[in-house]
Protein backbone atom coordinates (compact mmCIF):
# COMPACT_ATOMS: atom_id res chain seq x y z
CA UNK A 1 0.00 0.00 0.00
CA UNK A 2 2.56 2.45 0.81
CA UNK A 3 4.33 1.38 -2.68
CA UNK A 4 1.36 2.23 -4.05
CA UNK A 5 1.09 5.89 -2.36
CA UNK A 6 4.92 6.56 -3.04
CA UNK A 7 4.78 5.40 -7.05
CA UNK A 8 1.41 7.53 -7.18
CA UNK A 9 1.69 10.72 -4.75
CA UNK A 10 1.70 13.69 -7.63
CA UNK A 11 -1.33 12.18 -8.58
CA UNK A 12 -3.22 12.08 -5.36
CA UNK A 13 -1.94 15.65 -4.47
CA UNK A 14 -3.53 16.58 -7.60
CA UNK A 15 -6.38 15.39 -7.80
CA UNK A 16 -7.33 16.39 -3.86
CA UNK A 17 -6.46 19.82 -4.66
CA UNK A 18 -8.49 19.95 -7.97
CA UNK A 19 -11.52 17.65 -5.93
CA UNK A 20 -10.93 20.73 -2.98
CA UNK A 21 -11.23 23.37 -5.75
CA UNK A 22 -14.39 21.83 -7.25
CA UNK A 23 -16.00 21.67 -3.80
CA UNK A 24 -15.08 25.11 -2.95
CA UNK A 25 -16.98 26.46 -6.32
CA UNK A 26 -19.58 23.92 -5.67
CA UNK A 27 -20.20 25.40 -2.19
CA UNK A 28 -19.81 29.28 -3.20
CA UNK A 29 -22.57 28.45 -5.66
CA UNK A 30 -25.00 26.79 -3.01
CA UNK A 31 -24.49 29.74 -0.97
CA UNK A 32 -24.73 32.14 -3.13
CA UNK A 33 -28.19 30.85 -4.51
CA UNK A 34 -29.26 30.60 -0.75
CA UNK A 35 -28.49 34.55 -0.82
CA UNK A 36 -30.51 35.00 -4.03
CA UNK A 37 -27.29 36.03 -5.94
CA UNK A 38 -27.39 35.83 -9.97
CA UNK A 39 -25.27 33.41 -10.92
CA UNK A 40 -24.04 35.80 -13.78
CA UNK A 41 -23.01 38.76 -11.43
CA UNK A 42 -24.88 41.35 -13.60
CA UNK A 43 -28.57 41.10 -12.04
CA UNK A 44 -32.12 40.58 -13.63
CA UNK A 45 -33.22 43.41 -14.66
CA UNK A 46 -31.12 43.38 -18.34
CA UNK A 47 -32.22 39.70 -19.36
CA UNK A 48 -34.32 39.05 -21.81
CA UNK A 49 -36.02 35.86 -20.05
CA UNK A 50 -36.58 37.45 -16.37
CA UNK A 51 -39.82 37.78 -16.97
CA UNK A 52 -40.30 33.94 -17.21
CA UNK A 53 -38.13 32.86 -14.33
CA UNK A 54 -39.32 35.37 -11.78
CA UNK A 55 -43.26 35.82 -12.21
CA UNK A 56 -44.87 38.20 -9.88
CA UNK A 57 -47.40 36.61 -7.66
Amino acid sequence: MLAFIGENIATIVVCGFLAGITGAIIARMVIDRKRGVSSCGCGCSSCTMSSAYHQKK
